[in-house]
């Protein structure tokens, strides 16, 4: 149990802290006497969490603290926070929410990834090497600006802007793995992989 595990068990930990706050907040905005306070607060343990991603990151690259369990942990954690908040922040009565096909798209996306790889490991034997590609880490800085977009309540330009910029490049993202994955099919068992 490394240092940089321990901030990443710490993430998860945040993350119904985050549900719970912002769902608050939406009940009362629904009641008509938002809690801006709540709103803050919502800001804060989100913005903490995403601080805490770039902390055990780092202390795992430069101090040798890289472990099986935080490769798993680490990525589970970051998809954990976002989906969270683009699925609350589109079922609460924010000031500002995401349209419903949103978070389905997100979701989609995701599934679609997992059972991917689920198939290019059943037809390579096992072997499936998952390529980062610029798409994909863009595609997740503009969801967590749209994100922030809602929470602060920006009001120009409008949300549906962030919005389908970060839809477009998770399609984008997900078409990427997608022929990716079609290609080491081809290859088949053995072959050598991608750079």
């Amino acid at each position: 149990m490394t240092t940089a595990t321990q901030i990443t068990l710490f993430r998860i930990f945040l993350i119904p802290v985050f549900i719970g706050l912002a769902i608050y907040y939406g009940q009362s905005v629904a009641a008509g006497a938002a809690d801006e306070s709540l709103r803050w607060w919502t800001v804060a343990v989100f913005a903490i969490a995403a601080i805490s991603d770039a902390v055990d990151g780092y202390i795992a690259r430069n101090y040798n603290q890289k472990s099986k369990l935080g490769q798993i942990l680490d990525p589970l954690a970051d998809k954990a926070l976002l989906l969270s908040a683009i699925i609350v922040l589109s079922f609460t009565s924010w000031r500002q929410h995401f349209p419903l096909w949103f978070p389905l798209l997100v979701i989609f996306r995701d599934l679609v990834t997992v059972g991917g790889v689920a198939l290019v490991e059943y037809f390579t034997g096992g072997k499936c090497d998952i390529h980062t590609h610029w798409s994909g880490k863009t595609a997740t800085v503009f969801q967590i600006i749209a994100v922030l977009w809602v929470m602060l309540d920006i009001p120009f330009p409008p949300l549906i802007w962030p919005t389908v910029i970060a839809a477009a490049l998770t399609v984008f993202s997900g078409i990427i793995y997608l022929i990716d994955g079609l290609q080491q099919i081809q290859r088949g068992p053995g072959s050598p992989s991608a750079p």
